[in-house]
């Protein structure tokens, strides 16, 4: 059976995963947002230049621009519930590294004194 320092360090190992994963996420969403704001504003710049096709197609030049907008405020979103889940999973992996160093300052300090018991037992058994 794996003791319980074994289990929290895997589990520290799992928790800085799932936050890279968040962060991950997180910067996509961004970029994502970005990029449909960058179209938007590309399509509202040609929209009144004079070689255009705006004036042929006004309502698909609004639709873009629209859609583009919606994407740009769901990325925006989304970005922003991935920061909760980055602040979430940073707290976790917090918590899981405070129990993980106890456990092992513990065990540490269990080992040591069994070492001195085990000197001590040693020069009794010598006198």
């Amino acid at each position: 059976m794996s003791t319980r320092k074994d289990r929290l360090k895997k589990l520290v190992k799992v928790q800085e995963q799932l936050k890279a994963l968040h962060e991950t996420r997180h910067a996509t969403f961004l970029a994502a947002a970005s990029a449909a704001e960058a179209e938007a504003r590309e399509l509202v710049g040609h929209f009144d230049q004079p070689d255009s096709l705006s004036a042929l197609f006004p309502d698909l030049y609004h639709r873009r621009i629209a859609q583009a907008v919606v994407r740009q405020e769901a990325n925006l979103a989304s970005a922003k519930q991935e920061a909760g889940l980055i602040a979430a999973a940073t707290a976790r992996t917090n918590m899981v590294e405070r129990a993980y160093k106890d456990v092992r300052n513990r065990d540490e300090r269990e080992r040591s004194d069994r070492e001195r018991l085990d000197i001590i037992a040693q020069k009794q058994g010598e006198e």
